[in-house]
């Protein structure tokens, strides 16, 4: 296996009717060897495109790609000892799962012993052993990506790349199939880059996170990391399901004062740091989870308090999701299910003070104290 290395990668594409787009801007970051990191961020965000740029299929404007101890720019994706899965299967349609799964041994002319020793070891890993002599037509989604994944593990490359491969598979099977893809991780202890615009997908999946944005890395992190610090307005209401909430506040006399006219006494930590934007906008960041009603809050949560009209109330059997507005912005919170919540009633909700967030309006960068 090996460590991927980007160093200051651009890359521009031209068109003659609307100009130059550039889909990447400057990316620098360092995938250690056998590391299982994650691209996530919306569509049009960069992180396809850079994992192409990887692979060699696309070609980067400017700066150095490197694989292991080599500096791959010019390097034809046959020879960048990479192994990539796509969102299609891609199997041909023809062929038994075992003439698949060997298709690249064979045409790379490998002996035909070691070919039979890695389809044999790669189904096994993936549970395809009684499937090797069916066509892919008569195997389900999950295990013809199971087979798709099974023809990058016989290659046995450097770096797997995964390109959204459970974008396909409905919500059942791609729950199943984020477990095996982590536990194959830890048998292969390879090195992998992944990509998808699936938060949920990101954060079970990556031991580090690149979240992107309009081309440019917003920050680089663990899924703890980048729940419990966010480094802006960006990252913290895309990272988490439901999104962290953001209300409008200001700063006056060590009180938060929140649009809609509720205030509440800042902790004295809080009130020192947030002391320059005495009088100015500020954002308040809370997580749903970090909601509580007012009957059922701990006694850590403090006395951080504000009251709303319940507008909407999601009844999910283990938890409730409650939607309020907060001046001019709807808040989401997560409740017990066991709270006694009526539409349109005024209810008092406790946030967490221990787990708020706050946010430059300006530069939308978390203030970090």
């Amino acid at each position: 296996m090996a460590r991927v290395e980007f160093k200051n990668i651009v890359k521009v594409y031209e068109d003659e009717k609307r100009g130059s787009f550039t889909a990447v801007k400057g990316s620098s970051f360092v995938i250690e060897d056998r590391e299982f990191v994650v691209f996530v961020g919306p569509s049009g965000c960069g992180k396809t495109t850079s994992l192409r740029m990887i692979a060699g299929l696309e070609r980067q404007t400017s700066g150095d790609i490197r694989i292991g101890e080599r500096v791959v720019n010019d390097l034809h994706p046959k020879d960048r000892d990479i192994a990539m899965v796509f969102q299609d299967y891609a199997l041909y349609p023809h062929m038994t799962i075992a003439e698949n799964l060997s298709f690249g041994l064979r045409n790379l002319k490998r002996p035909k012993d070691e070919i039979e020793r890695k389809v044999k070891e790669a189904s096994s890993i993936l549970g395809l052993g009684d499937m090797l002599s069916r066509k892919p037509r008569e195997l389900s989604g999950g295990q013809r990506q199971r087979v798709a994944v099974g023809r990058a593990i016989v290659r046995d490359p450097q770096v797997f790349l995964f390109d959204e491969p459970l974008s396909n598979l409905d919500a059942k099977l791609r729950i199943q199939m984020r477990v095996e893809l982590a536990e194959l991780h830890k048998r292969l202890g390879a090195t992998i880059v992944y990509v998808t615009h699936d938060q949920v997908e990101a954060m079970t999946l990556g031991e580090r996170i690149v979240v992107m944005n309009e081309g440019e890395i917003q920050q680089i992190a663990s899924p703890t990391e980048l729940y419990n610090k966010p480094n802006n307005m960006f990252v913290a209401g895309f990272i988490g399901s439901p999104a962290m909430n953001f209300i409008d506040a200001r700063i006056g006399g060590g009180q938060a004062l929140l649009a809609g006219g509720t205030a509440f006494p800042l902790p004295e930590a809080a009130a020192r740091a947030l002391g320059a934007y005495e009088g100015k906008p500020i954002v308040l960041g809370v997580r749903p989870e970090h909601i509580y009603g007012e009957a059922m809050a701990p006694d850590r949560a403090g006395s951080a308090k504000l009251e709303a009209h319940v507008q909407v109330v999601e009844q999910l059997g283990a938890e409730s999701l409650v939607y309020f507005r907060v001046g001019e912005r709807m808040v989401t919170a997560r409740v017990h299910p066991e709270l006694p919540v009526a539409l349109g009633a005024r209810q008092t909700f406790v946030l967490d003070a221990a787990k708020l967030h706050w946010f430059d309006p300006q530069t939308e960068q978390r203030i970090v104290f």
